[in-house]
């Protein structure tokens, strides 16, 4: 079923026309329930549904975004869980830094949700979203809590290694480089190791009473940055898997993404020339990868359902001014090894393809060499050495062009955020550290692009077994690199496009472990 701008799909175990609904609604507000509510022990209830967010004017669509939200209810408390197809919950995109507030102080009007029991997980494609987005949202919570049912829950992790890949460069000369569209690659002989990705695809499975599906939700650590052939608007392979998921898991389901540790994460063969880019494909083989998983989870009754959400000040960055003098004395290092040679495009070109051809006799056939040779004369091999070393100096001054892109891209970004920060008048940061858990699902968020060896970690360290960590949730701060990453004198983006100092891992990992303690 396909939905357009602002249709709302929702779903529950025995639809009931609206204006019982309503009449259902206004009956347990009177009792005291509230909307969505229930009876004490009655176990754990929740509805979903979605809402077409696409904007159709921006530019053509390939397929479209939503909003989706999960409500849970228990005795004590309800918990919205909702995702996004945008680039992130404030700072980029049509999303504004308003929007987390704005829609918590409604949610908590309208419905009497609490705020901090509002969770927003941006998908971080590339898509462009309505203008209205924030009513849309509301308009989700709504058609959710009116189809709220009793519900069981299981939790499972599915394996999907084939469409990502570890987009940190580890060179050789111990910095590390990226791999973006922005510029060029570093030369592959300059490459030593790449880093680390992580194939879980997290998995929470909501069954009704009768055992028929609900809804899914699944975390995987990639950006969704593919796009679509068309060039399109698109909400990238989460769309396209989460369409899988629907499709194939039951009628009416509902799947919702939450974007995972893929700071560092491309999609596979990112830089690929020869083909164009499709999301699509990556997107089904996720989708598929997690069908695989989610058909075997058991659900199980009265699931107990636990919220932590605490504030936590991290350190801003306060070497700026050290960092921008460093990359600015490489760049006045390289402008000045450029040496001038006498070769253009267009001669190098043809003398680079004649000396990779033949290296020993790149100007003629080994004949003319030979005779050369034998009247004692080494006219081309003289001219081949004065080519030679021209070729070698204008492949000297690309490496040296290629490094300044890297380094004028990656300066701008270091001095956006020493702009900010200065802004900010503080020397923290506030975010929000979440945990949940939901039966034996338990999810930490927080709204950085963290890179995949935190989420690695914190999986290593939890006393839950099925733990799956989210970034880019209840806001946005850009980038939040491992601490070495941080301290990369190799400026790739990650380390770069960051507000925080390198010490804020260590006071995040000691605010999880307390928090996965507590749930």
């Amino acid at each position: 079923m396909n939905a357009r701008r602002g249709e709302v799909l929702s779903f529950s175990a025995s639809p009931v026309p609206v204006r019982l609904a309503c009449l259902a609604a206004v009956a347990a507000a009177i009792l005291g329930l509230g909307l969505g509510g229930r009876a004490s022990g009655a176990g754990l209830r929740a509805g979903v549904a979605k809402v077409d967010i696409t904007d159709r004017e921006a530019k053509p669509v390939h397929d479209p975004l939503y909003v989706k939200a999960l409500v849970l209810k228990d005795d004590a408390k309800t918990v919205a869980l909702i995702t996004v197809d945008a680039v992130a919950i404030g700072r980029l995109g049509r999303i504004g830094d308003g929007f987390l507030s704005n829609l918590r102080a409604r949610l908590e009007r309208e419905f009497g949700i609490a705020p901090r029991n509002v969770v927003v997980n941006a998908s971080h494609c590339h898509g462009v979203v309505c203008a209205d987005v924030e009513s849309r949202t509301v308009q989700a919570v709504r058609a959710a809590l009116g189809a709220m049912t009793s519900v069981r829950a299981g939790a499972g992790r599915g394996r999907e290694d084939r469409i990502m890949e570890n987009r940190r460069l580890k060179l050789k000369d111990g910095r590390e480089a990226d791999v973006r569209h922005a510029y060029a690659l570093p030369p592959d002989e300059a490459v030593a190791a790449v880093g680390p990705i992580d194939p879980d695809i997290g998995l929470l499975r909501l069954d009704r009473a009768n055992g028929q599906p609900l809804a899914a939700v699944y975390t995987f650590a990639c950006h969704p940055i593919q796009g679509v052939p068309s060039g399109g608007n698109t909400a990238d392979f989460p769309g396209f898997a989460s369409k899988v998921i629907e499709e194939n898991l039951g009628e009416g389901v509902i799947a919702l993404f939450l974007q995972g540790c893929g700071g560092d994460i491309n999609p596979v063969r990112y830089k690929d020339v020869h083909q164009p880019r499709d999301a699509e494909t990556l997107g089904n083989m996720l989708g598929l990868s997690a069908m695989r998983a989610l058909r075997q989870i058991q659900t199980k009754d009265q699931p107990e359902l636990r919220l932590v959400n605490e504030t936590l000040a991290l350190p801003r960055a306060a070497d700026f001014d050290k960092r921008i003098a460093a990359l600015q004395a490489e760049q006045a290092r390289l402008v000045e090894s450029l040496r001038g040679t006498s070769l253009n495009f267009k001669t190098f070109m043809s003398l680079f393809l004649k000396h990779k051809a033949s290296g020993e006799f790149p100007s003629y056939d080994s004949h003319r060499y030979l005779h050369e040779k034998a009247l004692g004369r080494e006219d081309l091999k003289r001219l081949d050495a004065e080519n030679r070393a021209n070729l070698e100096a204008y492949l000297r001054n690309i490496d040296a062009m290629e490094q300044l892109t890297r380094l004028n891209t990656n300066l701008e970004l270091l001095k956006m955020h020493q702009a900010q920060n200065a802004a900010a008048g503080s020397p923290t940061l506030d975010v929000e550290v979440v945990g949940l858990r939901l039966g034996d699902f338990v999810l930490v968020a927080f709204p950085g692009e963290l890179s995949v060896e935190i989420g690695l970690g914190i999986k290593r360290r939890s006393p839950w077994p099925f733990t799956f960590v989210a970034g880019c949730t209840n806001g946005y701060i850009y980038y939040a690199p491992t601490e070495q990453q941080r301290n990369n004198p190799g400026f790739a983006q990650e380390d770069c496009d960051c507000l925080l100092a390198p010490e804020w891992q260590r006071s995040f990992d000691e605010k999880v472990d307390a928090i996965l303690k507590r749930l």
